[in-house]
């Protein structure tokens, strides 16, 4: 897992031990920030809005219903039978008075005035104005018998007012004023927008920390990463896995293909497979073949697992991705096997020369100190018959073998072989009828030292501690066909194995071993029209006879 790790002014990403990626601050603003203030800016917006509208309408609502209000009480008090006949009787004007003033105050109004024709009130909360003229100067469209709604100063201060004609018998006798303070309309008004205050400040701080919180989550799900270190991220696993040279494949929890970088392609691309890879059709199947639906299924890691895949023999390493402990999907990289046996026989090669030159600088030393002894004690006659005898040697040993084997490699590699055995008390002769022209294809020289550097080594290690010792190997090149045989005077391989000698693992000599003959069969099986054979015979050593096709660049040897 990714593990943020801040660096005074940098931030990094532990991605392992002793392995840290630092990104330098270039954002402005941190993800976090940047998303809480873009958040709390459409909250407040959205708020804001919403807090108009508001307020707009309670505001309409609240002076709409306290206007139906007076209006209401206008009306019913002007359609009150004991209003109109209580305005033309003298007996009952103080039950007026006081029936009126009981209304006002159970409707919490300002005033109800009722006047006669020529505005001269008759009821007032205060008294001492009954029988003045009504102040204002509304009242007259009323008096007229228009009903009307004005905002006016009165002897009680501003106020909102509603008049209503008054009759009797179908003739106007008056009108009636029914007043609310414009103050008290403004403290409604007031007290709704108050509650939408506190609405607006909840509803903030709550946009507020959810903003923050979203942020972290978000932030959480991305390692504690910003965008801009995200993109170097991908950035940087692109060019390293375009880069490497092994072929990666990640797929995800249904095995479909979600990264496939340019070695894979390439490697697939040598047998035609890559669009037929990618096709739906095939796609259901090569999971398996990749051993990719294995670890899918059981979460488990295959290392370092050989397979052929559409003709190809792969080395595989496949390892599931897990996210919180589930399975999301697995990754396989893997390499072609021949070009990594390619590398293991030239390294194998280059071995091989070196230890060649090592035994003949070993030899060689030791005939410079016979040469330079004898001319010390200046013996110059047998000096002469020594020195002869060492080129003789040379030309029957070396000379045969270069003119026997065409092949520099192959010369070298049994040159090498030949001072290996000789260290080891092992007879290791190359026969007289021996002939192998050079190569045209320098793949089959490759597997031709693995098939003999690994039958040669099995042989060494089977004669190892036997009396006369001796290996023999023929070379035989006829019509594109060559014909190997390595044999040995050994004691021969025990019947009961026989059958599982060429089987990876497969060893008598202990844990570890049993993959020189497999290698062997690796080889010939990549050659094709390739065969080997093992005579043994207990007791007398064993044989080997391999055939494989082989192109050379001159004719046959007669």
């Amino acid at each position: 897992m990714l593990v943020p790790v801040c660096l005074d002014e940098t931030c990094g990403i532990s991605l392992s031990e002793g392995t840290t990626l630092v990104f330098k601050k270039t954002s402005p603003l941190k993800l976090r920030t940047t998303i809480t203030l873009l958040v709390c800016i459409v909250i407040a917006v959205v708020l804001l809005a919403s807090h108009a509208v508001y307020v707009t309408q309670t505001t309409k609502l609240s002076q709409n219903g306290l206007e139906e209000k007076v209006i209401a009480v206008a009306h019913t008090l002007a359609e009150t039978p004991f209003v109109s006949e209580a305005l033309v009787s003298q007996e009952k004007q103080s039950q007026l008075q006081t029936f009126i003033e009981a209304v006002r105050k159970k409707n919490d109004l300002l005033f109800i005035v009722v006047m006669d024709m020529q505005g001269i009130r008759h009821t007032h909360p205060d008294p001492t104005k009954i029988g003045k003229h009504f102040i204002g100067g509304d009242e007259v469209r009323a008096l007229h018998g228009v009903e009307t709604l004005s905002e006016a100063k009165g002897s009680l201060g501003d106020s909102l007012r509603v008049f209503s004609p008054i009759y009797l018998n179908h003739q106007q006798i008056g009108a009636i004023a029914v007043g609310i303070s414009t103050v008290k309309i403004q403290a409604v008004i007031a007290a709704n927008r108050w509650f939408t205050y506190l609405a607006l400040l909840c509803g903030g701080s709550l946009g507020a920390i959810g903003a923050f919180y979203l942020a972290r989550k978000i932030k959480a799900i991305m390692f504690g990463l910003e965008p801009f270190e995200i993109a170097n991220l991908l950035e940087e696993r692109s060019a390293i896995l375009q880069s490497i040279r092994e072929g990666v494949i990640a797929v995800d929890k249904h095995a479909n293909i979600t990264l496939i970088n340019e070695e894979a392609k390439r490697l697939l691309r040598q047998n035609g497979s890559v669009e037929t890879l990618l096709s739906k059709e095939s796609s259901k199947h090569w999971p398996k073949l990749l051993h990719l639906q294995d670890v899918l299924e059981s979460g488990v890691s295959q290392q370092d697992e050989e397979l052929v895949f559409n003709g190809m023999t792969l080395l595989t390493n496949s390892v599931p991705v897990k996210v919180n402990g589930a399975i999301v999907g697995a990754v396989v990289s893997f390499r072609d096997k021949t070009e990594v046996s390619q590398l293991v026989q030239r390294l194998s090669g280059i071995s091989n020369y070196a230890e060649a030159l090592r035994l003949q600088a070993h030899e060689f030393m030791n005939k410079l100190h016979v040469i330079l002894g004898m001319v010390n004690i200046k013996a110059y006659d047998q000096l002469e018959h020594y020195i002869m005898g060492v080129a003789e040697h040379y030309h029957s040993e070396v000379g045969t073998l270069v003119r026997q084997i065409k092949d520099p490699v192959i010369a070298g590699f049994m040159l090498g072989k030949i001072n290996r055995a000789r260290e080891l008390g092992i007879d290791l002769t190359v026969t007289e009828e021996s002939y192998l022209p050079e190569s045209t294809q320098p793949t089959i020289t490759h597997e031709l030292v693995t098939v003999l550097g690994n039958l040669l080594e099995n042989s060494m290690e089977m004669l190892t501690g036997h009396p006369s010792a001796a290996i023999s190997v023929a070379l035989d090149y006829e019509d594109g066909n060559l014909m190997c045989v390595v044999k040995d005077n050994g004691d021969g391989i025990d019947p009961e194995v026989l059958p599982y000698i060429f089987e990876q693992g497969f060893s008598t000599k202990g844990e570890g071993r049993g993959l020189g003959l497999y290698l062997v069969k690796q080889s010939l099986t990549k050659l094709g029209h390739s065969t080997i054979e093992c005579k043994n015979n207990p007791g007398r050593g064993v044989c080997f006879i391999v055939t494989l096709p082989y192109q050379c660049k001159e004719p046959s040897h007669d």
